[in-house]
């Protein structure tokens, strides 16, 4: 039976990387969306998901009597010492960067170190791309005091 169950485990393992593997920018921001909705709600936040695609942020976070946009984006690989964002969205096959009127911030999971960082428009505009160092800089990174600060929100 043991023989049996080893063999059973490898075979799921072996599956598990292959849909790791296969899931693409959509399913990768779809699980990102999700784990950011689970950790904000856990937190008191109320958080709500717009019908369709068609908005500039992915989901509305309210906090009091306030309504943050957020624009949710995931990290999977690191290269160089470092994971790059990518603050641009696609229309017509040209990238946009995201601007004060569409969205307020931009949350980014780092998938591999599961960690967040939640930073306001007005950090990283108009800058289309950056990195962020989720493990630390001599300098500390740009954006490290956005490192879990979920508290702006508030």
């Amino acid at each position: 039976m043991a023989k049996t169950n080893a063999a059973r485990r490898r075979a799921f393992e072996k599956k598990q990387e292959q849909v790791r593997a296969g899931r693409g920018p959509q399913k990768k921001g779809e699980l990102a969306e999700i784990a950011f909705i689970y950790k904000a709600e856990s937190m008191g936040l109320d958080v709500a998901k717009p019908y369709g695609n068609s908005n500039r942020y992915d989901l509305v976070v309210r906090s009091g009597q306030r309504f943050w946009k957020v624009q949710v984006k995931a990290c999977g690989f690191m290269v160089f010492g470092h994971y790059r964002v990518y603050a641009e969205r696609m229309q017509r096959g040209r990238a946009i960067p995201y601007t004060t009127d569409e969205i307020d911030f931009l949350a980014v999971y780092i998938i591999a170190e599961d960690t967040w960082f939640i930073i306001p428009v007005r950090a990283f505009t108009p800058l289309r791309s950056f990195p962020l160092y989720p493990r630390g800089t001599p300098d500390g990174g740009r954006f490290e005091q956005y490192r879990e600060a979920w508290w702006l929100m508030e």
